[in-house]
């Protein structure tokens, strides 16, 4: 193999290893600061010009191409012997590209939990909050302190279709009320309601809006189809840690380049991803590096190890009359010209947004309090068996507002048929994955392997979790008179009124709501499986962090994506402190 070129001519204060969500706020915040140079190495292309990451409406286009990392996990026995395709964003913004755009921050307590110096709820949301620009309309009722107005993250709740509006009556009638706001101040385990996206006028905003239009800065460079291999150390000369000095990396035309940092790296390439580059590194299991003939520099059990995810479940059904879904303005006749087309003129219409409706949390005490499983299980004193405490949720119910989900649901009501779902969505599970590396070439797609519903437990909940949701729509008082059946026939049964009857359905029809974290996780000293400290920092090295949500000890009872924009937000900080 031929020597990787060292650009000598090209010297760096920080390298972030990866242009997604965390990495592009790092490198905007740490750009504040005219005197230090930065450079981003991101593997996929410029977003600048790819529509469909503009367009809300188009995020599945970005799956399925070279602007997905194409990662497909390993057959899970929980699902039957099913593969999850769990896709990421590859390009400038990563997955903030290709999300549900959705602003659910989780609670306080979930941020609590982790025990961590410098990452209380409190210090957590404040974090969300300085990365936000929040706009405001006259039928949402947002939380006052709870939103920032300065942030390069633009912000704006969404506006329901009928079926949404009717389904947060169904939700309120069956004993999720309605709490304005709920989704950015977590403050209520129980509820429903509207929650903001990352979207203004009609334009998706992105992690690399920190880096880009109005935060582009002299002092950042941004490679974009780079491939991070590995990190390189220099021993220290008084004995101490290893030093990061240099990123290797492949090019777009397969020529190795190596580029140095004065002061630090930051890895920043995602759950999947970060664990991998650590690996080829040298950094983690030193009885796995071996078996793939990779020299270990620090033994590091932890890396690769704790993944996590929320599993979902998509639960359809037909509605007997038009207008209450969206379905005719992309399904029926020529409607996806006419809606394409008001996008390109005007950034409105459906295109300019992502079809979720209306959402809720949930406490499953009650409903599981006579379950064997439930009341045998052990627990922490003031927890409940998944270790969750009465203020945090067990699951989260939101809706499409047309039909869609999963690209392999490809039996779109074309003949004037009006449809939608509801999504049961399982928090702190129990059965943990790994990310593995089978070589040291960084063209290989890292092994995932999220071992989703091994644990009986979380079977459990996500199969009552679905009863639950099912009785919403069949049962209330917004939906019970508009439902005319479920969609396809195929997918779900209205009577199914067991929780059982509900496991097979969720071994068959259960997939990722694209929140992996955990691979990297923080921890405290006597944390023998932490692979960094609070401060992010990597463990037995110098000069080295990492920066997504990997890093999480445990995923919060939310989406990451606003984690993400946290984690980032915090790490320059650290970084701006430490270069003080």
């Amino acid at each position: 193999m031929a020597p990787a070129r060292v650009n000598q001519d090209e010297e760096y204060d920080y390298i972030v290893c990866g242009g997604g969500t965390s990495g592009s706020v790092v490198a905007g915040r740490l750009a504040e600061d005219p005197n230090v140079r930065i450079l981003v190495l991101e593997a996929g292309v410029d977003s600048a010009d790819l529509e469909n990451v503009h367009m809300a409406g188009g995020w599945s286009q970005n799956f399925d191409a070279p602007t997905d990392w194409n990662i497909e996990t390993v057959p899970a026995y929980g699902l039957g012997g099913r593969s999850i395709k769990a896709s990421r964003g590859k390009f400038l913004g990563g997955s903030s590209g290709v999300n549900g755009m959705l602003c659910i921050r989780g609670t306080k307590q979930d941020y609590d939990d982790w025990g961590l110096d410098g990452w209380s709820g409190e210090e957590v949301f404040g974090y969300m909050k300085k990365a936000e620009t929040f706009h405001g309309d006259d039928e949402f009722k947002e939380a006052k302190g709870y939103h920032g107005f300065s942030g390069p993250l633009h912000t704006e709740p969404h506006t329901l279709a009928p079926i949404s509006k009717l389904l947060l009556e169904s939700m309120d009638d069956q004993g999720l009320p309605s709490v304005p706001d709920l989704f950015s101040t977590g403050e209520a385990a129980n509820g429903s309601g509207n929650t903001v996206r990352t979207v203004y006028n009609g334009i998706r905003t992105t992690g690399a809006d920190f880096i880009t239009k109005d935060y582009h800065r002299s002092n950042i460079t941004i490679k974009t189809e780079m491939t991070v291999d590995k990190i390189l150390f220099e021993s220290s000369s008084s004995g101490g840690k290893p030093r990061a000095h240099a990123v290797e990396t492949l090019n777009a035309s397969g020529e190795r380049e190596t580029f140095s940092a004065s002061k630090e790296i930051i890895l920043s390439s995602g759950s999947y991803c970060s664990p991998a580059i650590l690996l080829r590194s040298g950094i983690g299991p030193a009885k796995e590096l071996a078996a793939i003939n990779i020299d270990t520099i620090v033994d590091s059990p932890g890396v690769g190890k704790n993944l996590q995810d929320h599993m979902i479940v998509f639960i359809f059904y037909e509605v007997k009359d038009a207008g209450l879904t969206n379905d005719y303005q992309v399904y029926h006749g020529d409607a996806f010209a006419a809606t394409y087309k008001q996008w390109k003129e005007e950034k409105k219409g459906f295109l300019a947004k992502f079809p979720f409706g209306a959402f809720a949390y949930a406490r499953l005490d009650e409903r599981l309090k006579d379950e064997p499983l439930w009341k045998n299980a052990q627990r922490k004193e003031g927890r409940d068996p998944m270790g969750l405490a009465p203020n945090q949720p067990n699951v989260e119910f939101f809706s499409t507002e047309c039909y869609g989900g999963p690209k392999q649901l490809i039996d779109f009501p074309v003949d004037n048929k009006h449809c939608f779902s509801i999504i049961a969505e399982l928090f702190s599970p129990h059965s943990h994955g790994t990310v593995t590396i089978k070589s040291s070439d960084p063209m290989e797609i890292p092994v995932v392997d999220h071992r989703y519903l091994e644990d009986p437990l979380d079977m459990l909940v996500l199969s009552e979790a679905c009863r639950f949701a099912n009785e919403i729509v069949i049962k209330g008082k917004g939906t019970k008179d508009v439902v005319k059946g479920s969609w396809p026939e195929k997918l779900t049964h209205h009577a199914y009124t067991k929780r059982e009857e509900w496991e097979p359905y969720v071994r068959e029809n259960a997939t990722t709501c694209y929140h992996p974290g955990g691979t990297c996780k923080m921890g405290l000293p006597d944390d023998p499986m932490a692979v960094l400290d609070e401060r992010l920092r990597v463990r037995g090295v110098e000069g080295l962090r990492v920066a997504d949500v990997s890093v999480m000890p445990r995923l919060n009872q939310g989406h990451t994506q606003m984690p993400a924009y946290a984690i980032g937000e915090k790490c320059a900080d650290m970084l701006k402190e430490d270069a003080r």
